[in-house]
């Protein structure tokens, strides 16, 4: 068995322990109508993912979910459409561009109907927004078509497409920085395709906007690829980028780029349709200029983002508010709405309500525009310190 077939019956065989998880979870009964109240215009929002999570597999698993949320209030969901290389709904961009227009096992376990579009019907019926998620930004896998087939889109560290020197492992995202190619955001193609996708999901669908996050960016370490180089010096009077990734003038040239091509989907979206959100989600400001080369807060100030949505994923209650109170938030919360994104689980790490409901009002105290939760699996699913039923009660109390 070659590494690319290992890599898919390692993830299938995962899957499929996800799936017979999240069946046993939800068999004992579907959550009873008890929407008490109009939505709030409050953002009471979920990321539904593909990584370690069934929702999107099983033919019932949508319906339920929607279901569910709906009766305990929530009013946004966020379902990830870009992942690993493979779209999430039928793409003619992914199609010509990877051969492939979806991703596989989805195609399969829903005898080709598109998922994007049963989402967005079912969501709309129950007064649900839905802003599909570019999960994986500009990550793709090494393995993935589109690395094999245009391996000069990828940037590079100073030893290789996979190099993390001069970064602490400690700030190195989960590991995930080490196991993925990443595609240039200052390549012209790079652009035309990320951006392809992007319109293409806001012209074909009943969306409420988009959204980016912490991966619509760059690793520090990169950009010393062969465009990326020669573009450098074109500006540069020749001279070569500085080996020292963290030298302040060539993370600004690199993040003004970035910047750019911002500018240039915030403007393709708006064209389409004028009233679209652009969101983001991204991690706090230092984190996210420094490691990745995404000055989001230059982002807001200039007007390229609609809603933000902050990923403050901290048990420690300190740590947690200190997050809050930063004043890149702080000057954000006067431009736009800013909402905040908490924890609620994962199958290693599972976060007791008492936690989130404790989030949640420190939010509230300090008047954010709302809540998102990563992710819906571990709202009330699979591996919960609570039983599901105390779990959804303590949702219809927060949202009620």
């Amino acid at each position: 068995m070659n590494q690319v077939a290992r890599r898919f019956f390692a993830y299938f065989l995962c899957l499929g322990l996800v799936i017979t998880i999240t069946v046993f979870s939800h068999s004992s009964a579907l959550v009873s109508s008890q929407k008490t109240s109009p939505l709030s215009t409050e953002i009471r929002g979920v990321w539904l993912t593909n990584v370690a999570s069934g929702v999107l597999f099983v033919p019932w698993g949508i319906n339920r979910a929607l279901n569910q949320l709906s009766a305990l209030n929530f009013n946004t969901i966020y379902p990830v459409v870009w992942n690993r290389g493979h779209t999430f709904y039928q793409s003619a961009v992914a199609k010509m561009t990877t051969g492939s227009d979806t991703q596989p096992l989805l195609k399969f376990m829903h005898v080709g109907q598109d998922v994007l579009t049963k989402i967005v019907k079912l969501a709309k019926n129950k007064d649900l927004r839905v802003i599909p998620w570019f999960e994986y930004g500009f990550m793709t896998p090494h393995y993935s078509e589109l690395a094999r087939r245009y391996p000069d889109w990828l940037t590079s560290g100073q030893k290789g497409i996979n190099s993390i020197e001069n970064t602490p492992p400690e700030e190195i995202d989960n590991g995930l920085l080490n196991k993925q190619a990443w595609l240039n955001p200052l390549h012209p193609q790079v652009q035309e395709f990320i951006q392809g996708l992007i319109v293409e999901v806001v012209t074909n669908y009943d969306v409420d906007g988009i959204q980016l996050d912490d991966h619509f960016g760059m690793p520090v370490q990169f950009g010393y690829d062969r465009f990326t180089t020669e573009l450098y010096q074109q500006e540069h009077q020749g001279k070569n980028p500085p080996s020292d990734p963290f030298n302040s003038e060539w993370m600004r040239w690199r993040a003004d780029k970035i910047t750019d091509f911002m500018a240039e989907i915030y403007q393709a979206v708006k064209a389409v349709k004028p009233k679209a959100k652009i969101s983001l989600s991204p991690n706090y400001h230092a984190f996210a200029y420094k490691y990745y080369l995404q000055d989001w807060e230059d982002w807001v100030k200039k007007g390229l983002v609609d809603e933000l949505i902050l990923q403050v994923y901290r048990s420690d209650k300190n740590s947690f508010i200190a997050q809050l109170e930063q004043p890149s938030v702080k000057l954000a919360q006067t431009l736009i709405p800013v909402a905040i994104g908490i924890l609620s689980g994962t199958m290693q790490n599972p976060v007791k309500i008492t936690q989130i409901q404790a989030q949640v009002q420190a939010v509230r105290d300090r008047n954010f525009d709302g809540i998102s939760f990563f992710y819906w699996e571990s709202l009330w699913g699979y591996i919960v310190p609570e039983s599901p039923q105390q779990r959804r009660k303590a949702f219809l109390d927060m949202f009620n």
